[in-house]
């Protein structure tokens, strides 16, 4: 794919792409029709206490039949791409054996309606919707069964969708499903394994991904573009100078390490490694997890840590407590912990240290979302310096917000306005670097099922009344449309 800098005006580069970012268990509902088999998620939510107010996906945003109205909104918006998941039950309702042809069909007529609105798919195959008979059968991602099954089914849609989809994202924050479902249990399945387990899961979820890569390069048409999403922990330096920005790049490539460092190196850095917890693996397990991906998506929220540069490497006592918990819990419920992969990266940090979070530092509306701007300026350097990908997609970016309605009947975000414009002029500022950003995902489309928040917490640019369905545009989806209808010159 051709390289696109930023040119001489003060917009973002022809060829970028303007999109926004669902999940299927987010959005679709339907969740007992056309023979879509039970997830992880159904057998959760419904389970007394698990979610706030006991919501549930079960109707969602209703759209799996209201899709084409979902598209022609897109299509208002003015993106010219939507990631979008494809949900692994309602492909194969066992989890293996027999294809469901309907639940296939639904995708083909979503990916036929994007392209007749002129907008590119891109389809992740895994947004954390595990089929339920997998968890029952074998323990889920506690197994090695579970990364072979997840290759033969995004080997299988990739056969029958990559004629019309040009880029696919194999998994979705391994990091988040892994540790909130498996190690804290606040998310589906709701287990709370030992860290040596859990640091299995994490590496059978790692194969998973590169054994997924290898099944869509042999299935799909030559061409076809892939790579991972992964919800990057970015240590942003707390002060200017270059040599606070080179520890945070150190920072960052540590407080990955069971995730994308492993992913994009090949092996797991020798602090990882070494740890008495560290999971069982081959060589042939990392020659599969490091095959070579066409881009790198990253989904950034805000600050995972500050840091200065420090020649004793010390850290403060929060990033080591609670069996390897990020420093701040509310980073911890964003999904970005790692199982005894946090303490042991801290021993990795040559030349860094943490500085902790202020108590009064901004947030969105959800507890856990601190806000730093630079964060994606940083995230798209580092990424770049360390593992020098061949594109960077920013797969996953946005807020909550209190989205209350006014007397007129619309929404009035000018929170999420706020952000929108200043992390976007840091992903400008990145570009005007020549940093290989090739494109940016907000998130979301529509207000959504945000998991055990339930639907109190929104980060959609169309407002989803839970009774009606009817969908609202707010403040930021005018905002939205501009910056795609100019590239980006109103930021």
């Amino acid at each position: 794919m051709k390289d696109h800098f930023v040119d001489s005006s003060d917009r973002f580069p022809d060829g970028f792409l303007w999109g926004t970012a669902t999940s299927a268990y987010q959005i679709e509902g339907a969740v007992n029709e056309d023979g879509r088999g039970e997830s992880i998620w159904d057998r959760f939510s419904r389970t007394p206490g698990r979610v706030r107010n006991g919501d549930t996906g079960d109707v969602a945003c209703d759209h799996y039949h209201r899709y084409l109205d979902d598209v022609a909104s897109m299509k208002d918006l003015g993106v010219n791409v939507y990631r979008f998941s494809v949900a692994w039950p309602r492909v194969f309702p066992e989890g293996t054996g027999a294809p469901n042809p309907k639940g296939l069909a639904f995708y083909e007529r979503l990916v036929d309606a994007l392209l007749g609105a002129g907008i590119e798919p891109v389809a992740t195959l895994y947004h954390w919707d595990l089929p339920q008979a997998l968890q029952d059968r074998f323990g889920g991602w506690q197994s090695r069964e579970a990364a072979q099954a997840f290759a033969d089914y995004a080997g299988f849609v990739a056969g029958r969708l990559a004629d019309r989809i040009g880029r696919f994202v194999t998994t979705n924050e391994i990091g988040s499903f892994v540790d909130l479902g498996y190690g804290s249990g606040v998310h589906a399945p709701g287990l709370a394994l030992a860290p040596r387990q859990l640091n299995q899961v994490r590496h059978h979820a790692l194969l998973g991904h590169g054994l997924a890569v290898q099944a869509i390069r042999a299935h799909g048409r030559p061409g076809t573009q892939v790579g991972p999403a992964e919800n990057l922990i970015v240590a942003v330096p707390a002060l200017a100078g270059e040599e606070h920005a080179e520890a945070a790049e150190r920072a960052t490539r540590a407080l990955n390490a069971g995730c994308l460092t492993t992913m994009l190196e090949g092996r797991y850095p020798d602090v990882y490694a070494s740890h008495p917890d560290a999971p069982r693996c081959s060589a042939d397990d990392l020659r599969a997890i490091a095959e070579p991906v066409d881009f790198v998506g990253i989904n950034v929220y805000g600050p995972g840590r500050y840091v200065l540069a420090s020649g004793d490497a010390s850290v403060s006592a929060g990033a080591l407590a609670s069996g390897g918990a990020l420093a701040s819990g509310d980073a911890l419920a964003s999904g970005d912990a790692l199982a005894s992969g946090d303490a042991t990266a801290s021993g990795d940090a040559t030349g860094w240290r943490i500085v902790p979070f202020s108590r009064s530092h901004p947030r969105t509306a959800a507890a856990w979302q601190l806000v730093d701007p630079s964060t994606l300026y940083w995230a798209a350097r580092h990424v770049t310096r360390l593992w020098n990908p061949p594109a960077i997609l920013v797969t996953e970016n946005g807020c909550a917000a209190a989205d209350d309605p006014q007397e007129d009947g619309l929404v009035y975000d000018t929170d999420r306005v706020a952000f929108l414009r200043a992390y976007l002029s840091q992903l400008r500022r990145a570009i005007a670097e020549r940093l290989p950003v090739r494109g940016y995902f907000l998130w979301s489309l529509l207000d959504n099922f945000e998991w055990a928040d339930g639907y109190d917490t929104r980060f959609g640019l169309l407002r989803v009344d839970r009774i009606t369905q009817r969908r609202t545009p707010k403040l930021s989806a005018s905002f939205y449309r501009q910056v795609a209808g100019t590239r980006g010159a109103v930021v």
